[in-house]
């Protein structure tokens, strides 16, 4: 039942996955997935950006750490370190983006909520492929037209690192309860 799934869904982070590849057919599942988010105008503003093979994640790797000195003052070795890490230790890392539409026939906040629902898709369908997610939405997100290509009117909203992982995951926990946040009229 998807409510299971939904449940089960946690952040799993790039120093908990394993060296397991994902192969291409799995992130086309996950991709497509992605694809069937609600969209309000039919606008499907999500865009990704695959960072896949070695080399691919090597060169974000590289670009993650040199952005990183370039922007950060005074700066962590230790948050260095870790930035270009995380792109060696996943198995893909995909920069979500939105495409805002030109007509700008809808808010821009329905286009990042668009997305948005696009990344929870691919999470859910990720954590049913037994793959592990993590978006993380750093500043550096906002340089990455510097590495790749973006087109006009096309945005960061952040990185999603993504790999197999050994294990259990913990279970979830909420503060409160559903009935504490809604209001019937």
């Amino acid at each position: 039942m998807i409510l299971d799934i939904i449940e089960k869904r946690r952040a799993v982070f790039p120093v908990q996955y394993n060296n397991n590849p994902i192969s291409e057919e799995e992130l086309n599942t996950i991709l497509q997935a992605a694809n069937w988010a609600p969209t309000h105008r039919r606008t499907e503003p999500w865009r990704f950006k695959v960072f896949h093979s070695d080399t691919a994640r090597k060169g974000l790797s590289e670009f993650l750490g040199k952005m990183y000195q370039e922007i950060t003052d005074p700066i962590s070795e230790t948050k260095l370190q870790k930035t270009m890490d995380k792109p060696l230790q996943s198995g893909c890392v995909m920069a979500i983006c939105m495409q805002r539409d030109p007509k700008e026939s809808v808010p821009e906040w329905e286009e990042v909520a668009a997305t948005a629902m696009a990344v929870q898709n691919m999470w859910l369908t990720a954590r049913s492929l037994g793959i592990g997610c993590y978006w993380s939405s750093p500043a550096l997100k906002d340089h990455i037209g510097k590495h790749i290509e973006l087109p006009e009117g096309e945005k960061c909203l952040g990185f999603f690192y993504m790999g197999k992982f050994d294990g259990e995951l913990p279970e979830g926990v909420r503060k409160s309860t559903i009935a504490e946040k809604t209001v019937w009229v």
